[in-house]
């Protein structure tokens, strides 16, 4: 007696059959005139970073040698779109290079969406470690010329200038922590 086999990739191939000759009908009758909902009215698009400012209130407040900013991101992209998660940021010499380790992540809050009309402006809480609080052979502490800063989900950053002393070492203490990005 022939023992029968099953082929996955003749399985997965069938299927593919299947379902093409299945969804045919239904293609057709999706393009055959009627009109397109409105979908695309439903869903909004993350903000973009040439499409925002953003910013930094220098105007700090201090707690167990930490200062804490306000990081803004205002819309001026022309249309609503939404942020969510943390910005990624390093800080910067003047030629725009990262001195020493990216920013820490810290919560609370938690990232929610934040919708952001054209105009308005969300933002992201920036703790800057005083570098006296670690021994200058583990950070080597040097002035920053500011900050680069991606916006949440984005491969594009702006440069925010801003000097303060820092820790240097690639592998030393983060002396940056930033927060999720809220109303």
């Amino acid at each position: 007696m022939k023992r029968f086999t099953h082929n996955p990739f003749l399985i997965i191939s069938a299927a593919a059959v299947a379902s093409a000759i299945t969804l045919a009908p239904a293609v057709a009758l999706a393009s055959s005139g009627s009109p397109a909902r409105p979908a695309a009215s439903a869903f909004t698009p993350l903000c973009q970073t040439p499409g925002l400012v953003i910013w930094l209130d220098t105007q700090g407040s201090g707690a167990a040698g930490t200062i804490f900013y306000k990081l803004h991101f205002t819309n001026l992209s022309g249309r609503t779109c939404t942020l969510n998660g943390f910005p990624f940021l390093t800080a910067v010499n003047l030629a725009g290079r990262q001195v020493g380790p990216r920013a820490v992540f810290r919560t609370p809050p938690s990232p929610r969406l934040v919708r952001l009309a054209n105009g308005r402006t969300a933002t992201a809480v920036l703790g800057i470690v005083e570098t006296g609080n670690f021994s200058r052979s583990v950070c080597r502490p040097v002035t920053a010329a500011g900050l680069r800063v991606f916006p949440p989900n984005q491969t594009r950053s702006k440069l925010v200038p801003f000097p303060f002393s820092t820790c240097s070492r690639s592998r030393g203490p983060a002396s940056l922590t930033i927060g999720a990005v809220t109303r």
